[in-house]
C-alpha cells in the first residue's frame, strides 16, 4: 500500500482482525454484485469506500424516480441512467482507486458462469427468484461463497452460503427451486425504505469479512428481520444431501 492508501484505510488497518493484511486482502479481491437498486446500493459504496480493488456490477434496468425513496446509489439528476453505471459513479465519487466494471445486462445463466469464476465473492441483491436460482447454481458450480439477502415491505432476510463448507447449505437447499413461493415485488407490495439500507449493509459487512478473513460467517444461519418491531431472528440451516444444486458435491 502507499501512504494515500494507508491514511484511507487507516481506520481499518487500526482493527487487530484487518490489520495491513486483511487491508491489502481486500484491496486484491474482486467482488461481483448483482443488482444495482436497493441493496445493491449500500452494497457497492461499502465495498467501494472499503477498498475492494475491483467490483463488478450487473443490473440491465435504469433509475426511475420511484427508486430514489431508498436506492442511495442514485440520484435525481441520473434518472434514466442504467443502475450499473450510476453505482459505478457514486462509487468513484468516494473512492477512485476502485476498479469498477459496470455491466449492463441481464444476470443469466451463460453470463454467470463467466463472471462468477472470476470473483471471489457474490452479492446478490436481486428481486425475484429466478435470478436468485441462477446466481445460487453458478456459485455453486464454481465454489465461490454467495452473500444473499432480500427485503420486501417490512421483512428482510439475509445469509451467507459457502460452497467450499462441506456443512454450509446452499440457495436451493433453504429454498427449493421447484417449491412454489410468491413472488413479491416493491413495485406492488411496497418497501419500507432503511429496510434495504439494513439489510445490504450486512451484506457488504458478510463480503469484506470473507474477503479479509474476519470472524465468523453467516453461513448455516439465515436472519430474519421484523422492522415493524425491529426485532431479528435467526434459524439455523444446514446442508440438504438431496438438494438439487449442491447435494451431490
Amino acid at each position: 500500500m502507499n501512504d494515500d492508501q494507508l491514511l484511507r484505510y487507516s481506520r481499518h488497518i487500526l482493527l487487530d482482525d484487518i490489520g495491513i493484511e486483511g487491508q491489502a486482502r481486500l484491496l486484491a479481491s474482486h467482488a461481483l454484485v448483482i443488482g444495482a437498486g436497493g441493496l445493491g446500493s449500500p452494497v457497492a459504496l461499502y465495498l467501494g469506500s472499503a477498498g475492494v480493488g475491483r467490483i463488478t456490477m450487473v443490473d440491465h434496468d435504469t433509475v426511475d424516480v420511484t427508486n430514489l425513496q431508498r436506492q442511495i446509489a442514485h440520484d435525481l439528476a441520473r434518472v434514466g441512467t442504467p443502475k450499473a453505471e450510476s453505482a459505478q459513479r457514486s462509487i468513484a465519487a468516494i473512492n477512485p482507486d476502485v476498479q469498477v466494471r459496470p455491466l449492463v445486462q441481464l444476470a443469466d445463466a451463460a453470463a454467470l458462469d463467466t463472471l462468477v469464476a472470476d470473483a471471489d465473492v457474490v452479492l446478490d441483491c436481486s428481486d425475484n427468484f429466478a435470478t436468485r436460482h441462477a446466481v445460487n447454481a453458478a456459485c455453486v458450480a464454481h465454489r465461490v461463497p454467495l452473500v444473499a439477502g432480500a427485503a420486501i415491505r417490512f421483512d428482510g432476510q439475509i445469509s451467507v452460503y459457502d460452497p467450499r463448507d462441506a456443512a454450509s447449505p446452499c440457495y436451493a437447499c433453504v429454498f427449493p427451486p421447484e417449491a412454489t413461493l410468491e413472488e413479491t415485488q416493491c413495485a406492488t407490495m411496497g418497501v419500507f425504505a432503511p429496510l434495504v439500507g439494513i439489510i445490504g449493509t450486512m451484506q457488504a459487512a458478510e463480503a469484506l469479512k470473507l474477503l479479509a478473513g474476519v470472524g465468523t460467517s453467516l453461513a448455516g444461519r439465515l436472519l430474519l428481520l421484523d422492522a415493524r418491531a425491529m426485532q431479528w431472528s435467526e434459524i439455523r440451516i444446514a446442508r440438504h444431501a438431496g438438494c438439487a444444486v449442491c447435494g451431490s458435491r
